[in-house]
């Protein structure tokens, strides 16, 4: 009997990583049976049952819990950063900025709202302010605040984890409840929306690319490479037909003539430009002279093409195929000679069947080759994001030196290496499948060892009036959604699963997202939407986190 009892209720390392293992394995337990309308509070389940058994006398040493805590926040956060990073400055492209903007002011607003319920209420900012990332879900957040506590008062403060837990879970209800309201305002009707979108995406699809009939008289004797300095812009010209119907594959020295035709990737916006070369017609893809030209998509699967630009790898003159486009963390690019590849771009390349075979050779395509780890820069960008967390930084109007803290400079560093390392030639890629591993892990041991250190003292809180913090959660869970929701809807005339996907990226709420791709079967606006701001949304959360504590306590 004193074996089982030292097992669950007894000290020292093994008994803590016991019972640390096992609250993880029962939240992730109840997360998939406990279930409401297909809406779940997800891993944070974790929290809550390390909060009773804390309650119940379970506790881990001080050394064991303090490392659960950072290690996995710096896990967690950086799985994040890596997943983001790559579209992080692209997502600020082709009508993101408003829609990031909508979601910066999102922040700003819940932030406010939890700053003036402090100023009415008296409640302290520090417990203010784990109720304001309950409200909104966010995690990083929560860690970010305790870590920038913890740096100022030297010790922990278990009310900021306690308002957490009581604010989470009407905050996953509540975010969907603001899309409730939002459809109940504007009286939408879903069916409508729905045949509104696939008409409007019908008369504006994104043009994949443009055919055009060369009549420009400054075109006749110019070579591919002159064309872009004649409508400005980049081009790749993936095909060439010339008037007697012979299908060629153009490199950037190939001389156009008036009456060939061309066949140019572009994008919607660049339409117009194109046109200045002629006018547009059709290419027909069954004659017989173009029958030898196939399309393949190929991965970069070779270490030593990352970082390496389109350019400088002269497929065209080497393999005579034409790169013409890429698909990267979702983001399909114009592949210019300019552009860096990294490790896992998916490539799409035209050309003689013969020469694509070759060419697969020279980029791997090979996926097995994707799944070894790349751990020497997954523990670099760890180490340089810790020492960039505790980089102190001096700013007017604070009494002592901002630090990123352990979330946010990690953050900031794993954003930076997965959007830039490629150009350093530094290979920061990671399977999908690998980097939820490692954020799943990471958010697993923060949940349960933030729960521990709570849930001594949690009870005792809720029934001295703590279950008050519930109310304010809810108020900073709607009142902001619903100003952006208007917002979004009278001045952007947003669709509604636009909206949806907007407001949930906002408070980066999988299961928010999840109910909107339920209603929005027929189109991934929602999803996109959720994707776009997404990446500046978890980045500020986190770093508002700190600023909240730095700043007003």
């Amino acid at each position: 009997m004193n074996w089982f009892e030292s097992l669950f209720f007894g000290s020292g390392v093994p008994h803590s990583i016991f019972i640390l293992t096992l609250a993880i394995a029962c939240g992730i337990y109840l997360s998939h049976r406990l279930k409401f309308k297909g809406i779940t509070l997800g891993i944070t389940w974790i929290l809550f049952c390390a909060i009773a058994m804390s309650h119940f006398g379970m506790h881990l040493d001080p050394v064991v819990e303090t490392f659960a805590k950072d290690f996995g926040l710096i896990l967690f956060v950086y799985s994040i950063g890596l997943q983001v990073g790559p579209s992080f400055f692209s997502s600020f492209g082709k009508g993101g900025v408003k829609l990031n903007v909508l979601a910066m002011s999102a922040v700003l607003l819940s932030c406010l709202t939890a700053y003036i319920i402090h100023l009415v209420s008296g409640e302290d900012i520090a417990t203010m302010t784990g109720i304001l990332f309950g409200a909104v879900t966010n995690t990083p957040g929560l860690g970010a605040a305790e870590q920038a506590f913890a740096d100022i008062q030297g010790n922990t403060n278990t009310d900021i984890a306690s308002g957490y837990a009581m604010a989470y879970p009407l905050g996953v209800v509540g975010i969907i409840l603001s899309l409730l309201t939002m459809r109940w305002i504007f009286r939408i009707n879903i069916d409508k929306e729905k045949e509104q979108i696939a008409a409007e995406s019908e008369a504006q699809k994104e043009i994949e690319h443009i055919d055009i009939l060369l009549a420009n008289p400054q075109v006749e004797g110019a070579s591919i490479r002159d064309l872009s300095a004649l409508c400005n812009m980049h081009l790749v010209v993936s095909r060439l037909v010339r008037p007697d119907g012979e299908d060629e594959l153009p490199d950037v020295d190939t001389i156009l003539h008036i009456g060939d035709r061309i066949r140019i990737v572009i994008d919607q916006e660049h339409k117009k430009s194109a046109l200045l070369l002629g006018l547009e017609t059709t290419i027909q893809t069954d004659t017989k002279h173009q029958a030898h030209l196939v399309s393949r998509n190929i991965i970069v699967t070779k270490p030593e093409l990352n970082g390496k630009r389109i350019g400088d790898l002269n497929v065209r003159a080497t393999y005579h195929v034409s790169i013409t486009r890429i698909r990267r963390a979702g983001i399909e690019l114009l592949a210019t000679k300019d552009l860096y590849l990294q490790l896992g771009d998916r490539i799409t390349v035209v050309g003689e069947e013969r020469a694509v075979n070759k060419i697969e050779s020279l980029f791997g395509n090979s996926t097995k080759r994707l799944d070894m780890p790349n751990l020497i820069s997954i523990f670099v960008g760890i180490a340089l994001g810790v020492a960039l967390g505790l980089l102190p930084i001096a700013l007017p109007g604070l009494s002592q030196p901002f630090k990123l803290g352990l979330a946010g400079g990690s953050l900031i560093v794993a954003i930076l290496m997965s959007c830039f390392g490629p150009k350093l030639h530094i290979v920061t890629y990671t399977t999908s499948s690998a980097n939820l591993m490692i954020r799943e892990i990471g958010i697993s041991m923060f949940l349960a060892a933030v729960g521990f250190g709570a849930g001594k003292t949690f009870i005792q809180t809720l029934v001295d009036g703590g279950y008050v913090w519930i109310g304010y959660g809810v108020i900073i869970t709607l009142l902001p959604l619903l100003i952006i929701g208007i917002l979004g809807r009278k001045w952007l005339k947003l669709d509604y699963f636009t909206l949806m996907g907007l407001l949930a990226g906002s408070t980066t709420n999988p299961p928010a997202l999840s109910y909107a791709t339920t209603l929005s079967t027929s189109n991934d606006r929602a999803a996109v939407s959720y994707s776009t701001v997404y990446p500046l949304t978890m980045f500020l959360r986190v770093l508002t986190g700190q600023l909240m504590i730095l700043l007003f306590l």
